[in-house]
């Protein structure tokens, strides 16, 4: 892995940083030597967290707060490790420090929807996405919007939806759930040339999932490709055969 010499090299450069003429200073009494130590830990933390390992990910996260008890940074991954560890009060409060101390960071908010969602918490998941949309500067700001249709879907939202899922693909055509999305609500909507499309371009983008293959069937059947509904029912049952996707497509043949 390249993190761990990276963070290593980091506190190296922390230390010699802080040598003076006439002998050494600790690094831990001067701000910036706790700055740089601070986000050496959070960054420690972060690589355990990507490892899969959310217990050791903790302690450098805690040692970061320690040396900074305001740190948005270190309160935001805290909040993604308590998500994994299905510890939904601690993440929710973690994920509101962050949000507080970062005066409201476009990335924090569009996490913390992420959390509410996966919560069934839908209503307050969209408020946040819609906060963090307002960003109009935002590198993901595509997958906000993304979010936001997701979250609209299942709040009963369908036209909103389809508004969110359009705005996404505007910002980024290459999204494909936005485009598989589009693709189903067009099709329920017999707009079969623009579902077609829409399913075009995901497949071009993304592996088939369940719902993929049973909505390219689904499409084949309407523009009579008998060919290709069985090309794509062969892989369903192949891939997926124990899916409620592939019970629905037999209870349709």
């Amino acid at each position: 892995m390249t993190l761990r010499p990276a963070l290593y090299l980091s506190f190296a450069i922390l230390l010699a940083g802080c040598v003076r003429t006439g002998g050494t200073v600790d690094p831990m009494s001067t701000k910036e030597g706790r700055a740089q130590a601070r986000d050496a830990y959070i960054q420690l933390g972060i690589g355990h967290l990507q490892q899969g390992s959310t217990e050791k990910a903790k302690e450098p996260l805690r040692k970061a707060l320690e040396l900074d008890s305001s740190s948005a940074e270190a309160y935001s991954a805290l909040a993604v490790v308590y998500q994994y560890e299905l510890e939904p009060k601690l993440a929710d409060d973690s994920y509101r420090k962050a949000i507080s101390l970062s005066d409201g960071e476009t990335r924090v908010l569009n996490n913390y929807g992420g959390f509410l969602f996966e919560q069934k918490r839908y209503k307050e998941a969209y408020a946040q996405y819609l906060k963090a949309a307002e960003d109009t500067l935002y590198s993901e700001r595509s997958r906000v919007f993304e979010n936001l249709g997701l979250t609209a879907l299942q709040l009963g939202k369908r036209e909103e939806a389809k508004q969110h899922f359009e705005k996404a693909l505007r910002l980024n055509s290459q999204r494909p759930t936005s485009l598989l999305q589009m693709a189903q609500l067009s099709l329920e909507d017999k707009n079969y040339v623009a579902a077609r499309s829409y399913y075009a371009g995901f497949s071009q983008q993304a592996r088939q999932t369940p719902q993929s293959l049973l909505l390219g069937i689904r499409l084949a059947r309407v523009f009579e490709d008998r060919d290709q509904a069985a090309s794509l029912g062969l892989q369903l049952k192949r891939l997926y055969p124990g899916t409620p996707e592939y019970q629905q497509y037999l209870s349709e043949q």
